[in-house]
């Protein structure tokens, strides 16, 4: 019995706050590296050598490697699952401050990005086919849903007293993610039509807006949980989660840029690491809140006996 309950206790101290804090960071830092050092470009068979020229970026010669691609997603994929069992765990725990229904959303939010990634990275990779538009959009399209609830949530929970310098900084931020979006994903019709098959062109401009959209809001609820929650004992979990929205709309704005701009543009630019980082930020904003709300609890037990 003791032994099976010093195994209890290891595991439990294993997952401590600061232990899953340090295993974010170093998971991100690992996504840094692996797309630094692995992401060049090789040609694709021997006879691309000959055509490497002033031309050969303009052709499929050259071509990141399969298994660098793949390496992407599974960090991606696994930051996100992370996130989710983090986010779950909040939704679980009776003692969570900022409401158990936000940290639900939220976390399903997270692992429908999860399994958006694992379709968008199977079409690209094994069927070798355009990922957008794919069955993943739809996980995509719930997770876009499932976070604006649940950041609204947390938004609503607060009471909004915000100077009206506070309000200039959400609606100039507001106003230049709207531009930014706009100009980067604002593609002619021609363009689409020529991309995709007739009638999927319609899908692919309407989830192309409803990302942009997206993309936006949670740049301004983000930021409006920033000046909301700045300051209070559990403000430093909530600049977490609004760093992570701020990472999934740069990787989101590349994302467009490059698939509108680049020719036959291939998956596993440096860029594409924000979305890494963003679902590990999810997840250490998780951790903080999780952590905050028992701090919390037991001060309030212990003010309660005294």
């Amino acid at each position: 019995m003791s032994s099976i309950y010093n195994k209890n206790q290891g595991s439990k101290s294993f997952f401590t706050t600061g232990n899953i804090i340090f295993a974010s960071i170093g998971w991100g830092v690992l996504a840094l590296l692996y797309f630094l050092l692995f992401s060049a470009k090789v040609p694709t068979s021997p006879d691309c050598i000959a055509k490497l020229g002033a031309k050969a970026l303009e052709t499929d010669c050259l071509r990141r490697a399969d298994w660098y691609v793949l390496g992407t997603n599974v960090f991606e994929a696994l930051a996100y699952l992370a996130a989710s069992i983090l986010c779950l765990r909040n939704w679980r725990s009776q003692q969570i401050v900022n409401g158990r229904k936000v940290w639900l959303a939220i976390g399903i939010g997270m692992f429908s990005y999860f399994l958006g990634g694992i379709f968008f990275g199977y079409t690209e990779i094994v069927l070798q086919e355009e990922p957008f538009p794919s069955l993943g959009d739809v996980f995509f399209v719930i997770t876009y849903l499932l976070l604006g609830l649940g950041m609204a949530l947390a938004v609503a929970s607060r009471r909004l007293n915000l100077e009206p310098s506070q309000w200039i900084i959400v609606l100039a931020i507001g106003a230049f993610g709207s531009a930014l979006a706009w100009l980067i994903s604002n593609q002619p019709q021609a363009a689409l039509e020529a991309q995709y098959p007739p009638g999927l062109e319609l899908v692919a401009s309407a989830l192309n807006w409803f990302y942009i959209i997206g993309d936006v809001l949670l740049l301004i609820i983000a930021t409006t949980l920033l000046l909301a929650f700045w300051g209070g004992r559990v403000s430093l979990s909530w600049r977490m989660i609004a760093a992570a929205a701020f990472s999934l709309y740069i990787a989101d704005m590349w994302y467009k840029y490059a698939t509108n701009s680049i020719p036959n543009y291939q998956s596993g630019e440096i860029l594409e690491v924000f979305w890494v980082w963003s679902g590990v930020l999810f997840g250490m904003g998780a951790v903080l809140e999780y952590d905050a709300s028992l701090k919390h609890s037991r001060r309030e037990r212990v003010r309660k006996r005294t």
